[in-house]
């Protein structure tokens, strides 16, 4: 039995990588930015193995906070940072807990000798800020890897660029630290699809699943994907909890980023499969998960099946 620390562990991909360790027999704590909101991770408790999860005040952004919830952990999740897509302060709501949670996460690897993995749940915006849509430049059949150069796109969303700056600080980080005794992994999924463990309406990720189910967009940028019939590539939660998981548990990671990502299809086919309906398309492979395949043993299911079943009772 380790014991885990992931913070984010209550949101909508943090539930299904709590819920993967503790079905292992981990001890878990997760953190949460406001012990008194328990609607936001009572659901955890319904899972089982109660007895092996707590649940701790956390502001990454505080190091005597973060130290106290990171000194007992042998692995650390940090799959806490905000995923918001439209925000009146980006500096304030995105790019200070975003950046600044991950520098502080980095100093608690120089100080804590025991911490034996530290896995950054990151995003493929990390490596294309203009996700979904391609690098500009590259060719539309272009297929992404790990090996390729990351793109900055300035004008693009905050939350895309938040995440760029972030990876870019691991990646200086554990350059400038060659002789680390605590393993960095990385995993970048793409969008992630698929039913939440909870019943909570404020995930923006359930959000845009239900958005494009109902063909229904609430700005202009949602419009504009919607009028230029976008291409995302998915990926069920279940398989990224399941990609934390050996990331966190294997060894002789360290350093590794994986790309956590199935099939891609266009906004009107994901709306129609959303919608129990058949797409009238091929699914096409923008993103590749060999890596993620051959080191991690993964195998991605079709996204078809969360998509129809997002829906169901």
């Amino acid at each position: 039995m380790k014991h885990i620390g992931i913070t984010g562990g209550a949101g909508f991909i943090g539930s299904h990588i709590t819920k993967r360790f503790l079905d292992e027999g981990h001890k878990v704590k997760i953190s949460v930015t406001n012990i008194s909101k328990s609607n936001k991770y009572e659901h955890l408790f319904d899972l089982g193995n109660e007895d092996r999860l707590s649940i701790k005040d956390l502001d990454v952004q505080d190091m005597e906070s973060l130290r106290s919830f990171s000194r007992d952990c042998d692995i650390i999740i940090h799959c806490g940072t905000p995923f918001k897509l439209g925000v009146e302060d980006p500096k304030k709501d995105l790019f200070q807990p975003t950046i600044n949670g991950t520098e502080n996460f980095l100093k608690i690897v120089t100080e804590n000798n025991d911490l034996e993995k530290l896995v950054f749940v990151a995003s493929v915006a990390a490596f294309n800020t203009s996700f979904p849509f391609p690098v500009e430049g590259r060719d539309t059949d272009h297929l992404y890897t790990e090996e390729d150069e990351p793109f900055l796109d300035e004008a693009n969303i905050p939350y895309a660029q938040a995440k760029y700056y972030a990876d870019q600080t691991v990646r200086k980080f554990i350059k400038n630290n060659p002789d680390l005794k605590t393993e960095i992994v990385t995993v970048s999924p793409v969008t992630v699809i698929g039913r939440a463990l909870s019943k909570r309406e404020d995930s923006t990720s359930v959000g845009l699943q239900q958005l494009i189910k109902a063909k229904a967009p609430t700005d202009p940028f949602m419009q504009h994907l919607f009028e230029e019939d976008v291409e995302f590539a998915l990926v069920d939660v279940k398989d990224v909890a399941e990609g934390v998981y050996r990331a966190a548990t294997k060894k002789g990671l360290h350093a590794k980023n994986y790309f956590l990502t199935s099939e891609s299809w266009k906004i009107s086919d994901i709306s129609r499969m959303l919608n129990h309906e058949d797409p009238d398309a091929e699914a096409r492979t923008v993103y590749s998960n060999e890596l993620a395949k051959k080191e991690l043993g993964l195998d991605f299911k079709p996204v078809s099946e969360p998509l129809k079943n997002f829906s169901n009772p």
